[in-house]
């Protein structure tokens, strides 16, 4: 009776996610293409003043209070000082300054000394083009995008510790709950694998290296300045062929009827970059290299993957070779060792 019950509770929900998937491609989803704030995400919080503020200049001290969370504090900006207003930090030099206070040094990161705090831009100071110091703008714009990108190396790895656990017991011939063999075919579809290869899956369901990534994103949003960074918080020049889900490039060829992908927020734009290295046929070599890293022990490292995302650019090796030199120079190699501080907390998003 139970195994009955289960049956119809999988037919019913893959006869949904079937449907739903049908929906959104007669009918997609339209896309906000306005000019986002800059404003920061954290979880949802509690603010502990009792012990008083552990970031200088009278911040409080901000932990989380549930495990997903996915909201803005403050009107326009995610910094409360202690009396709970809103703290600006809509300009570049503003954000500069805030990160100063909080003693937030990528060189600490990169030795190893400190770790990287949990805040979250939605998008990047409109001003940011207007910073003359190259390396004051460079560093603000590393210390934005680096927590993003741990933050989704954090999902990813979860998702992977689950499907690892799962794939064990399938192994040795154990039944999986329904809710288990959903989460499979869901999973499935998103990383675009046939229902029940687990194996492809845990091909898939990887990280993505911080310096590989930063260098990625330090290229295609022009460090930030990009008007497709700008409007539509779009930092990997990810193509679209949707019209309503997208930026029309000035120089776009005749004929040519791509877009630049936008996205409500910076984090949705590097979960997107994730899942399109984790699923596209373009990056099978990216994967599998990376698949061997980890059989290996190795650590996932930028540097030994770059060269095979030749297809990432039509530019082909030269754009791996600017990759390359944006790493070098920016010596991002020491932040593929780099992980988030305090609390771990999920930002939500969805499975189904």
């Amino acid at each position: 009776m139970t195994g009955r019950f289960e049956r119809g509770i999988l037919i019913a929900a893959g006869g949904l996610v079937s449907g739903l998937s049908a929906l959104a491609v007669i009918n997609p989803p339209r896309a906000e293409i306005g000019v986002p704030k800059a404003v920061l995400e954290f979880p949802e919080v509690a603010f502990d003043t009792a012990s008083g503020p552990v970031l200088p200049a009278g911040l409080v001290r901000i932990k989380a209070a549930g495990t997903h969370a996915e909201s803005l504090v403050g009107a326009d900006v995610g910094v409360l000082d202690r009396g709970h207003r809103a703290v600006n930090l809509h300009t570049a030099d503003a954000l500069w300054k805030t990160f100063q206070r909080m003693g937030y040094d990528l060189d600490a990161v990169k030795t190893g000394d400190t770790e990287v705090p949990r805040l979250f831009l939605a998008s990047l100071p409109a001003d940011l083009a207007k910073v003359r110091e190259s390396k004051q703008r460079k560093a603000i714009f590393f210390k934005t995008v680096l927590p993003l990108i741990l933050q989704v190396n954090e999902e990813v790895s979860t998702d992977r510790r689950r499907l690892w656990e799962l794939n064990i017991r399938l192994k040795k011939g154990e039944r999986l709950a329904a809710v288990d063999r959903l989460w499979l075919i869901v999973l499935a579809e998103r990383y675009r694998v046939k229902r029940g290869d687990v194996a492809g899956l845990m091909s898939r369901v990887d990280i993505v290296p911080p310096s590989l990534a930063l260098a990625q994103a330090a290229e295609e949003s022009g460090w930030g300045t990009s008007r497709f960074s700008r409007q539509g918080n779009a930092i990997f020049g990810q193509w679209t062929f949707s019209g309503a889900e997208g930026l029309v490039p000035l120089q776009r060829e005749a004929g040519k009827t791509h877009r630049v992908r936008v996205f409500k927020s910076l984090l949705h734009s590097v979960r997107a970059y994730y899942r399109n290295l984790n699923s596209h046929r373009a990056y099978r070599g990216f994967r599998k290299l990376r698949a061997d890293m980890r059989r290996n022990g190795a650590l996932i490292e930028g540097r030994r993957l770059v060269d095979t995302l030749t297809s990432y650019s039509e530019r082909g090796g030269k754009y791996v070779k600017t990759l390359r030199s944006i790493m070098v120079v920016n010596k991002l190699n020491h932040l593929d060792r780099a992980r988030l501080s305090g609390e771990r907390f999920s930002v939500k998003r969805p499975l189904i």
